[in-house]
């Protein structure tokens, strides 16, 4: 049985960062457990999750593997939290909203995608990002 959609494909939050993420070199998205993964061969960001040791549902949020030098800055910052199933293995979220730093999601994003893409995908980002 299929896990059920739990996004909506016309939410504006989901098509800024779907431009954000699908700007980087070779990135792509599938849907996985009903909701948009965004991947370079691996998973590097997820739109909506939960928050660890929560029942109710963020559907807003991105989930994102931080870069280890500033995870533990990110872990103080109390907009940031540890999602269900992702934070055993590092990841955090962040919950987005239209007027949320969409510079500082970008900067997420590509910390994320660094951690993941290929050596060639990671040679096609801009030297100043």
């Amino acid at each position: 049985m299929p896990h059920p959609i739990m996004f909506n494909d016309a939410d504006p939050i989901l098509a800024r960062l779907r431009s954000l993420a699908l700007a980087l070199p070779e990135a792509t998205e599938q849907i996985s457990h009903g909701r948009p993964n965004f991947r370079c061969g691996k998973v590097f960001a997820v739109y909506g999750g939960g928050e660890k040791g929560a029942k109710e549902r963020r559907d807003h949020a991105l989930l994102f593997i931080p870069d280890p030098g500033e995870k533990q800055a990110l872990e103080q910052d109390d907009r940031f939290f540890v999602p269900a199933y992702y934070g055993p293995y590092g990841w955090l979220a962040v919950d987005l909203s239209p007027d949320c730093d969409w510079d500082e999601v970008a900067e997420l994003l590509d910390a994320s995608f660094r951690q993941i893409a290929p050596k060639r995908a990671i040679a096609q980002l801009p030297s100043d990002s």
